[in-house]
């Protein structure tokens, strides 16, 4: 498949250049900081024993790795849209110095910060320079993670300086801005806290794994399995979009470069064989959602899950692939019943490439899958498999693919892993800040004890509650903002309303992807439709549609943990059969047809009803019974679905076998 195709009316995606075009010099600055930072992250997580005769601090690790891709990110991303692409102004060079300069400082001094507990009163020039460093890491932020991230991590960041003023529910402990300062910038809680531990030590190989995996063209093998597997059958170019966007986005992590990296070979095949504008980039901004939310990878928010509920990243992985599987299952079935009702075929099969020589020229892209896997599922070795993974993946690419690099390909890779690596650690660095903010306050107890009194004490009052604010937390920041927030203020008044921590810690992610496809952001959705030419506000409506099961499943394995491996492999194995049941049902009534059934809107009056009447059996087959929120047992809720969407569907039945017996007369 080409990946831009002109000559079906689809438009590339406007070129949004965020890093600027940085000359020789630069790059080899780039590329060399690179390789010091995979250097000293594979001493620290190995053990390797580079540096003889002396082993680092946390904090140190955390000040270099801070030091070395901090300061990169001013000169990858310019100022504003305006400032010049094509050099590093003065000011920028003196940001990366200044940065640089003071983090090198707080290296050399960090056995004494921890030995003399700076971090709760620092001498007057550890303060100022505290400040100094405070400033420009909100600067870096802004340039990395946008204004939006910026404006909140500005607001809470300073909140210690007025919390003791604050009304009731949102009070805190006031602190001077000399002690906010040392804590933000020297203690374990802030800048160097959970945000930046999870990079440090488990973030930072999957990223460089997912970098290796593109350059090597994973992603061009993926796209090609799905439409070689998938692109000749009913709606397949949609069915593909669900597959390489799915696999795409577990690597990336983000939704945004999913969208734009597999949509504009989807969106135009989607188009050609009849899908409208708007639905084709619905689908396309789904699959590229839920990418994010389903295993291996996940993107860097789980990991940082990882490191909030001290349990092994693998045990996240595990219990999100039901969640997952129900997610692409409902957009699935949605786009297979559309392609049923219009008559949509798939792609001629000479206009697609042949799955046997696909797999033959990307077999080694299987393989360092299955490493991944075992090391992962087994050994349990989640910080090393991606180095593992890495290099078997770059010594297979160099042995037998035809893609092997030459010595510009690898420097490509290693300056493409210099920038998202700089990306990302100056957003987590800035998201830290909003960390150590509620740390200093205390703000997140008193907060916790004031949502349960709000709710009174009523869980289900609470979950809505959550689910409320997740997804407005997830419209201005990054999801990894906003998991980050309400894992401190939210998810501790779940948990000690007798949730389980593993079940609301996914809730609140799941929640805070919901905006991707939710007007009137969709940001996903809105970048889906730039390639389409489509209106983004009716292609959000259509994405929130075709994923709208991604509404109701956070609440099932909140409902029952089972759902996601916690409890009884008999009682997940009745709910996962009950619920893709379910979900197949409502998923049908969204789009108004019902395998082995047919058309269910044939009857002009009666199609409404008929509709409803399924995804209301649908959606009682999916949800567990038995808990406290829903007293109903799973047999009562299934006998239930059987006499609304059974009955529904029967009528569905006689009407369609009638009319097609009218059509033969």
């Amino acid at each position: 498949m080409e990946t831009k195709k002109q000559e079906d009316g689809a438009v590339a995606p406007p070129e949004v250049a965020r890093h600027r075009n940085l000359s020789f010099g630069w790059r080899v600055i780039v590329i060399a900081i690179t390789v010091i930072v995979t250097t000293l992250a594979v001493n620290q997580l190995f053990n390797a024993g580079f540096l003889v005769g002396h082993t680092w601090l946390d904090n140190e690790y955390q000040y270099a790795l801070f030091g070395l891709l901090v300061p990169i990110v001013f000169l990858i991303f310019p100022a504003t849209s305006k400032s010049s692409r094509d050099h590093v102004p003065w000011y920028d060079i003196l940001f990366a110095l200044v940065t640089f300069g003071l983090l090198v400082f707080f290296f050399m001094n960090a056995a004494e910060i921890v030995d003399n507990g700076w971090e709760m009163g620092a001498p007057d020039h550890i303060v100022t320079l505290g400040m100094i460093l405070w400033l420009l890491v909100l600067e870096g932020t802004r340039r990395a993670g946008g204004t939006a991230l910026f404006v909140i991590v500005v607001i809470i960041s300073l909140y210690p300086l007025y919390a003791d003023v604050m009304p009731g529910p949102i009070s805190g402990l006031g602190s001077t801005l000399a002690d906010t300062t040392a804590y933000h910038v020297l203690s374990a809680e802030s800048m160097l806290g959970i945000p930046m531990q999870a990079l440090a030590n488990l973030v930072i190989g999957f990223l460089i794994f997912g970098v290796a995996l593109t350059q090597t063209g994973g992603g061009k093998f993926f796209i090609d399995l799905a439409f070689a597997a998938l692109g000749h059958v009913r709606g397949g170019p949609a069915k593909v979009a669900i597959f390489s966007s799915g696999l795409m986005g577990s690597m990336s992590g983000s939704v945004i470069s999913n969208v734009i990296t597999t949509g504009v070979m989807t969106i135009p095949a989607m188009r050609k064989t009849g899908f409208r504008p708007s639905y084709a980039a619905g689908v396309e901004a789904c699959a590229s959602t839920g990418g994010v939310l389903m295993p291996p990878i996940m993107g860097s928010t789980a990991f940082i899950m990882a490191v909030f509920l001290n349990i092994p990243y693998i045990t996240i992985a595990v219990a999100a692939i039901i969640p997952s599987v129900l997610y692409y299952l409902a957009l699935f079935i949605q786009i297979d019943a559309y392609a049923a009702r219009n008559n949509m075929p798939g792609l001629p099969r000479d206009q697609l490439p042949k799955l046997g020589e696909t797999f033959r020229k990307g077999w080694h892209f299987i393989a360092v899958f299955v490493l991944l896997i075992v090391m992962l599922v087994y050994l349990k070795q989640e910080v090393l498999a991606p180095f593992y993974a890495t290099a078997l993946l770059i010594v297979i690419n160099q042995l037998f693919s035809s893609n092997r690099w030459g010595m510009k390909e690898f420097w490509e890779f290693l300056l493409a892993t210099g920038k998202l690596l700089a990306e990302i650690a100056g957003i987590l660095v800035g998201v830290g800040l909003i960390v150590g903010a509620l740390s200093i306050t205390g703000m997140a107890g008193t907060l916790v004890n004031d949502l349960i009194f709000m709710a009174g004490g009523n869980i289900l009052v609470l979950l809505l509650m959550g689910a409320l604010t997740s997804f407005i937390m997830g419209i201005g920041m990054t999801v990894t903002a906003a998991y980050i927030f309400l894992a401190i203020v939210l998810a501790p008044a779940l948990v000690q309303g007798g949730l389980d921590p593993m079940s609301v810690h996914l809730f609140i992610l799941y929640w805070g992807m919901v905006s991707f496809i939710t007007p009137p952001v969709a940001l996903g959705a809105f970048a889906a439709a730039s390639i389409a030419s489509a209106n983004p506000m009716r292609t959000g409506f259509e994405a929130m549609r075709l994923g709208s099961i991604i509404y109701f499943v956070p609440f099932f394995f909140v409902l029952d943990p089972a759902f996601i491996f916690r409890g009884e492999l008999s009682q997940t194995a009745i709910l996962f059969v009950s619920a893709v049941a379910g979900v197949i049902l409502v998923a049908s009534s969204l789009q108004g047809y019902l395998i082995w059934i047919g058309n269910l809107h044939r009857h002009p009056i009666l199609g409404w009803p008929i509709r409803a009447l399924i995804l209301i059996g649908g959606l009682a087959l999916a949800t567990p019974g038995g808990s406290a929120l829903i007293p109903y047992s799973n047999l009562e809720l299934a006998l239930f679905a059987l006499i609304t969407a059974g009955s529904a569907a029967a009528v569905a039945f006689m009407i369609e076998r009638r009319a097609k017996a009218t059509a033969v007369i």
